[in-house]
Protein backbone atom coordinates (compact mmCIF):
# COMPACT_ATOMS: atom_id res chain seq x y z
CA UNK A 1 0.00 0.00 0.00
CA UNK A 2 1.22 3.37 -0.98
CA UNK A 3 1.38 5.55 2.38
CA UNK A 4 1.16 8.65 0.23
CA UNK A 5 -2.32 10.81 0.04
CA UNK A 6 -3.35 14.00 -1.64
CA UNK A 7 -4.50 17.06 0.75
CA UNK A 8 -7.47 16.68 -0.67
CA UNK A 9 -7.22 12.48 0.40
CA UNK A 10 -5.92 13.33 3.53
CA UNK A 11 -9.30 16.49 4.31
CA UNK A 12 -11.72 13.12 2.71
CA UNK A 13 -10.01 10.80 5.17
CA UNK A 14 -10.52 13.20 8.24
CA UNK A 15 -13.82 14.06 7.35
CA UNK A 16 -14.93 10.00 6.77
CA UNK A 17 -13.05 9.90 10.86
CA UNK A 18 -15.21 12.48 12.19
CA UNK A 19 -18.30 11.18 10.15
CA UNK A 20 -18.07 7.71 11.86
CA UNK A 21 -17.57 9.60 15.37
CA UNK A 22 -20.68 11.86 14.78
CA UNK A 23 -22.83 8.34 13.77
CA UNK A 24 -21.24 6.78 17.23
CA UNK A 25 -21.87 9.69 19.61
CA UNK A 26 -24.43 12.06 17.71
CA UNK A 27 -22.66 14.97 19.00
CA UNK A 28 -23.98 18.28 17.95
CA UNK A 29 -20.84 19.98 18.02
CA UNK A 30 -19.36 17.21 15.47
CA UNK A 31 -22.50 17.01 12.87
CA UNK A 32 -22.08 21.33 13.03
CA UNK A 33 -18.46 21.09 12.58
CA UNK A 34 -19.40 18.27 9.54
CA UNK A 35 -21.88 20.98 7.73
CA UNK A 36 -19.05 23.27 7.67
CA UNK A 37 -16.57 21.00 6.35
CA UNK A 38 -19.11 19.72 3.66
CA UNK A 39 -17.81 20.96 0.07
CA UNK A 40 -20.69 23.05 -1.98
CA UNK A 41 -21.03 22.03 -5.86
CA UNK A 42 -17.40 23.98 -6.68
CA UNK A 43 -15.94 21.82 -4.30
CA UNK A 44 -14.78 24.40 -1.41
CA UNK A 45 -15.72 23.88 1.93
CA UNK A 46 -19.44 25.29 3.18
CA UNK A 47 -17.29 27.50 5.68
CA UNK A 48 -14.11 28.82 3.54
CA UNK A 49 -12.01 29.33 6.96
CA UNK A 50 -12.07 25.54 7.15
CA UNK A 51 -9.80 25.00 3.98
CA UNK A 52 -7.55 27.68 5.65
CA UNK A 53 -7.31 25.90 8.90
CA UNK A 54 -7.06 22.51 7.29
CA UNK A 55 -3.73 23.75 5.51
CA UNK A 56 -2.49 25.20 8.51
CA UNK A 57 -2.47 21.99 10.03
CA UNK A 58 -1.01 20.40 6.95
CA UNK A 59 1.75 22.72 7.18
CA UNK A 60 2.48 21.82 11.00
CA UNK A 61 2.09 18.32 10.28
CA UNK A 62 4.84 18.63 7.27
CA UNK A 63 7.08 20.71 9.83
CA UNK A 64 6.88 18.32 12.93
CA UNK A 65 4.49 20.59 14.91
CA UNK A 66 2.35 18.83 15.93
CA UNK A 67 2.29 17.26 19.47
CA UNK A 68 0.65 13.24 18.77
CA UNK A 69 1.61 12.93 22.43
CA UNK A 70 -1.40 12.74 25.02
CA UNK A 71 0.78 15.02 27.66
CA UNK A 72 0.79 15.77 31.17
CA UNK A 73 -1.11 18.81 33.12
CA UNK A 74 1.46 21.35 33.66
CA UNK A 75 3.58 21.18 36.41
Amino acid sequence: MDDKITIKEAYAAMYAYLKVLYDMTGSDDLGGFLGSMSLLEDSTPADPGVWDDWMRAVQQARHGQVDLTLGRPDE
